[in-house]
């Protein structure tokens, strides 16, 4: 018999272990395709048989969410790499030793996402974390460019001291929990602390969460704990960009989020709320000025990312049914579209052989296709309708009007500000007289158009089934 919840971490497991041992390149991204569906496949089977949580693993409405979106982008972006590191081998950008265990940390790096996500236990979670951490350092530094290996050190030391916070609120959540709950694995259990939660210690959870705060919010990449991304972003592999801002980015998302249901069970507890809104609106507002001064096109999607990142943890701390909705539609839809986006931005950067927007013009003229999708992709990102993310971020705008007009106002412009830099790059990149070289690329083109079909089809039409599941979320997150 089948048992989802342990076999979407043996899967990428027992996968990362093979492909470790496997020679060639080929062969190994075929397997790596294979095993990224099957993994998704068992993470859908979840919504028909929920396992019962254990001491180690859960599965529940809210990770269910995370967990297919994360399977269904792992599944399509190694659809993508597959392509894309080849042609980067055959042109000399990699050598095949440095690939050598590409596809390995690739699964690893899904192994350890999946693990956070299910994880039952706050210290086998941030463990996961660490690991998915570690597993994206080596993946970032994979040119061994001078560049690269900067941007590996710079992820690898703001990382470092990121989970350290983290792991220095966990600590703080065991202490505040085991008076109550006694020592042990049980005082570490998301089921159990859930419980007892309201007579924890309430000063122990208020600092914990601050710590928390920083710490996660260190790897969701909110400004002013956002200096890693835009490196990690431009210097390493397309492919690895696409899973940084469409996926582990929202697994420090849904650690952050456990501690703020656990928060809002004490009513002693500061409420958690306030500290996201401003460090969510933060981050939106600095990242879309700086979105003016960016160069370098897959730097310049960073900081998009840290914007959205902003809007979703601002919504998520504005809290209520519809600003809960609205968050994990913004992220569902972020996560697809940054990832297309990053899809299309890797064609680019391998047909011109630079990532420098200067060096990049006329795009729909050379290249129409690709031309034509990077521009659906940043019509969607900046919040046009009828696509997804405008239906999100409508929903997160009129929800804080009603409650916060003020910053509503401030979220509004923000986001106008950036919908203008994102177009004025749009502009010189896509139109006008094609600049630079135009080489051929040999990456697929279908992961890039299936996630913005999705992001069209939400946008005109939400599934019931989907608005019934994301209800139930918003209400379970309080």
């Amino acid at each position: 018999m089948i048992n989802g919840l342990t076999d979407i971490l043996l899967i990428p497991a027992l996968t990362a272990a093979l492909l470790a041992a496997l020679p060639g390149y080929r062969m190994t991204a075929r397997i790596n395709v294979f095993a990224a569906f099957i993994t998704f496949a068992v993470s859908c089977s979840l919504f028909v048989v929920q396992p019962l949580p254990g001491q180690y693993l859960l599965v529940d409405d809210l990770n269910k969410v995370f967990i297919v979106l994360t399977t269904f982008i792992g599944f399509t972006t190694s659809v993508f790499s597959a392509s894309y590191i080849g042609h980067e081998i055959e042109n000399g950008r990699l050598k095949p030793n440095f690939v050598r265990f590409y596809h390995a940390m690739y699964q690893a790096l899904m192994f350890a996402m999946n693990l956070a996500l299910v994880a039952n236990n706050i210290g086998l979670m941030w463990v996961a974390i660490e690991l998915a951490t570690l597993t994206t350092v080596l993946m970032v530094g994979i040119y061994r460019t001078h560049e690269a290996l900067e941007a590996a050190w710079k992820y690898f030391i703001l990382g470092s001291v990121g989970i350290a916070l983290a792991l220095f609120g966990t600590i703080l959540v065991y202490m505040a929990a085991r008076p109550v709950i006694g020592e042990g694995l049980d005082a570490m259990t998301w089921t159990v602390l859930l419980t007892k939660a309201d007579k924890f210690d309430a000063a122990l959870l208020n600092v914990a969460f601050v710590f928390l705060l920083l710490g996660y919010g260190t790897k969701i990449g909110l400004a002013p704990l956002h200096a890693w991304l835009p490196d990690a972003h431009a210097e390493g592999p397309t492919p690895i960009s696409a899973v940084l801002s469409g996926l582990l980015l929202n697994v420090a998302l849904y650690a952050l989020l456990r501690f703020k249901i656990l928060l809002a069970i004490n009513p002693a507890a500061v409420a958690p709320g306030p500290l996201m809104v401003a460090m969510g609106l933060i981050s939106c507002v600095f990242a879309s000025f700086m979105l003016y001064r960016r160069r370098d096109i897959k730097r310049m999607f960073a900081y998009s990312s840290i914007e959205h990142m902003g809007i979703i943890v601002f919504a998520f701390g504005m809290g209520g049914a519809l600003a809960n909705f609205a968050a994990l539609l913004h992220m569902t839809m972020h996560s697809l579209t940054k990832s297309a986006i990053f899809f299309a931005v890797g064609h680019v950067s391998q047909i011109k052989g630079t990532q420098k927007i200067a060096d990049i013009g006329g795009l729909t003229v050379t290249n129409p296709v690709l031309g034509w999708g990077l521009v659906l992709g940043v019509v969607a990102i900046a919040g046009l309708p009828p696509l997804g993310v405008f239906t999100s971020e409508f929903l997160v705008v009129s929800s804080t009007f009603a409650r916060q007009p003020g910053l509503a106002i401030i979220l509004t412009t923000a986001i106008l500000v950036a919908l203008g830099g994102l177009f004025l790059r749009l502009n010189a990149v896509v139109f006008g007289a094609p600049r630079g070289t135009t080489a051929s690329s040999q990456a697929s083109y279908l992961p890039m158009f299936v996630h913005l079909a999705i992001v069209l089809v939400v946008g005109i039409y939400i599934p019931p089934m989907l608005v019934a599941g994301f209800e139930n979320v918003a209400r379970l997150l309080g």
